[in-house]
């Protein structure tokens, strides 16, 4: 039985770690024909856990804050045939007050969360649609919904990618390629777990409506959806995956 995304080459943005080496291995174990991680640190741990699932991983090391780094991936991408699945998942996300955040911080959040994912879909958009297909997916956040303190810049980094998505999916709507995000709610990946952010999960937990920590595993299956064939007719959404915290 031929898998969700079989045959498909897709670029998985954040690939070293977290979420990003969930997804790799996710669509990788969905017969992807390349799966190809772009980020700034080693990925020997993600290309492990792609060959384990049966797929072939190649990784770019890449700031997707450079637009001719950005261009240097979509040139390899080329190489295997063209990106037609996309998954924006780099980004970073800080908690400090809003009168402590600085302008030059708030620019850096912003330059990698929004900026960074401008390049990247820019520069990889014209291979989906030259194919005819195309699915990408902005790994935005639930704060969007729910606004909590201490996270403003990140919160309006995230809420951007959400305008990004419906403006984009509107304006490709007759190519064959949508634009969607998936708005996970805190999750227990290895950055959140060592940085302040861990603080948050008892009182997120106690706000859920599933009682337990969010792990990666639990965003597979939606960004599988968003990613395969029947999905053809979802576009321009923002979909929560959050253990009904933000029930929006």
């Amino acid at each position: 039985m031929a898998g969700r995304v079989e045959g498909r080459v897709a670029v998985v943005t954040g690939a070293a770690g977290g979420l990003g080496r969930e997804f790799c291995a996710a669509l990788a174990r969905e017969g992807a024909a390349h799966v190809i991680g772009v980020d700034i640190a080693d990925q020997a741990g993600t290309a492990e856990a792609v060959e384990e699932a049966g797929g072939r991983f190649v990784a770019i090391r890449a700031d997707i804050t450079e637009e001719a780094e950005c261009a240097a991936v979509a040139a390899r991408a080329e190489e295997y045939g063209g990106a037609q699945i996309l998954v924006n998942n780099a980004g970073v996300f800080p908690v400090r007050p809003f009168l402590e955040t600085s302008l030059e911080e708030w620019r850096r959040i912003h330059r990698l969360n929004v900026e960074g994912t401008f390049l990247i879909t820019r520069a990889l958009l014209p291979q989906a649609i030259r194919a005819g297909w195309g699915r990408i997916v902005m790994v935005s956040s639930a704060v969007v919904w729910l606004g909590p303190p201490g996270m403003v810049a990140y919160t309006a980094s995230k809420a951007a990618l959400v305008g990004m998505v419906r403006g984009l999916a509107r304006e490709v709507g007759d190519t064959g390629v949508t634009v969607n995000a998936l708005t996970p709610g805190l999750t227990r990946t290895r950055t959140a777990l060592t940085t302040d952010v861990h603080e948050q999960f008892p009182h997120v937990v106690a706000h859920q409506a599933v009682p337990r920590a969010e792990e990666a595993s639990d965003l597979t299956s939606t960004l599988l959806f968003l990613c395969d064939q029947g999905s053809a007719f979802v576009t321009g959404q923002a979909v929560n995956v959050d253990g009904g915290y933000a029930l929006h």
